[in-house]
């Protein structure tokens, strides 16, 4: 089969190497791609938002599936331009993409089908929204942007000046653009988070091992939200008990609720859920792999991803043996220093050479006159399985300054929870 991956990023990296693992896959082309994916796929000098640029290419080049990978193009419509066109496409249609393309949306799913979450109100006006906050009395509080922001929308405010900034700056200064119009105000809920990525047809679900993702830049977890800093695999938080529960009161009420109303969902689908103290809670739906915890997440898997992804799209999940390795795995992002506000590209990246059983994964990197250069705020996530979490912990950390660029920065604290 010829494969189109879209997108550049850390993530697309892991899913182009374990695609390139599949006899079923011949030929694996990637849209745009990165230094990395370079190496092991034909890069397609296409952006993952140029939907109709995609959708020609893939037509008039018999590709056999294209793996749309990103948030952007699923919430716009991608999978259904290319099956309008004949061509087979892994992801979300856009109507079921929604889920993630808008948390009021999400947060409405949710209480039509009785699915846990947080306290919240939506709010489309200024002012509506200023009134709210200022009779607020319980802090901190959650601000989100409403639509796609790059994982960075989400505002955690200790107390009432800082909800209103955050508000002044979402709806007011358009930090996040047109994400933003629209805000969703939540209680803050406490516990442990940890991510569920399942693959499902609409009718069968698999869920993958759960992870845990370190949003905040800096250790200790403070400063911004992040696309993500770092993640690791299986998470001792997500006991046999609670996986019962989030099965039971979330994953399955879910699909059921999409295909209820027409949404039916074929993909991955991510789960980002805190066990409180008052039981498992949604914080937010994804509508594709997560990203770093794609990186911890493939490595584990034990078969064949093309033959799960044509399940997928077939809708025969349910006939596909999905097997993972013992062990765990963990990964730590190196980002440029100025990630999430500031980030300046180009700067030349040195590497070393790194054991077999870590792998490092490409993410905002280029080449410029021959040179690997950073081009972006994530620019690797290095990857190492091990026995366990202290064991991948401990390899990933004893390698990863053979990565050099300047003012490169990494949390040191990923995975000690």
């Amino acid at each position: 089969m010829k494969v189109l991956v879209i997108g550049s990023g850390g993530r697309e990296h892991a899913i182009c190497r374990k695609l390139k693992e599949s006899p079923l896959v011949d030929k694996l082309l990637c849209a745009p791609g990165n230094a990395g994916i370079a190496e092991i796929a034909e890069i397609v000098p296409i952006k993952a938002m140029e939907l109709d640029k995609i959708t020609a290419y893939a037509k008039e080049n018999a590709i056999d599936l294209v793996f749309v990978a990103p948030d952007d193009p699923l919430a716009a419509g991608l999978v259904d331009m290319l099956e309008a066109e004949g061509v087979k496409a892994f992801g979300p249609r856009k109507n079921a993409a929604i889920i993630e393309g808008s948390k009021a949306f999400s947060k409405e799913f949710m209480k039509r089908h009785g699915i846990p979450t947080a306290g919240y109100a939506t709010f489309d006006e200024y002012g509506s929204a200023r009134a709210y906050i200022e009779k607020a009395e319980d802090f901190p509080i959650v601000l989100k942007a409403d639509g796609l922001a790059l994982g960075k929308g989400v505002i955690i405010c200790a107390d009432r000046d800082s909800a209103l900034k955050a508000l002044d700056d979402m709806m007011l200064s358009k930090v996040f653009g047109g994400a933003g119009s629209t805000v969703v105000i939540e209680e803050f809920l406490t516990g442990r988070e940890m991510t569920v990525l399942a693959f499902t047809d609409g009718k069968c679900v698999r869920c993958m091992p759960a992870s845990q993702d370190h949003k905040k830049a800096y250790d200790g977890d403070k400063g911004l939200n992040t696309g993500g800093m770092g993640a690791f695999a299986p998470t001792p938080v997500y006991t046999a008990e609670i996986e019962r529960e989030t099965l039971e009161n979330i994953v399955y009420p879910t699909i059921k609720g999409l295909n209820e109303e027409g949404r039916t969902f074929r993909g991955v689908i991510y789960f980002g859920l805190m066990a409180t103290p008052k039981g498992v809670k949604v914080i937010e739906y994804n509508a594709r792999f997560g990203d770093p915890e794609t990186q911890v997440v493939l490595p584990l898997l034990d078969s064949d991803l093309m033959e799960i992804v044509l399940a997928v799209t077939e809708e025969r999940l349910d006939s596909v043996d999905i097997r993972w390795k013992d062990g765990a795995a963990l990964t730590v992002v190196a980002a440029s220093g100025g990630y999430p506000e500031n980030v300046i590209k180009g700067y030349p990246i040195t590497l070393g050479e790194f054991s077999s059983d870590l792998i490092l994964y490409h993410a905002g990197t280029a080449y410029k006159d021959g040179a690997l250069v950073t081009n972006g705020g994530r620019v690797f996530a290095l990857t190492a399985l091990g026995k366990d979490i202290a064991d991948a912990r401990r390899k990933v950390y004893a390698e990863i300054d053979k990565i050099s660029f300047k003012d490169m920065r990494y949390r040191k604290d990923i995975g000690i929870k």
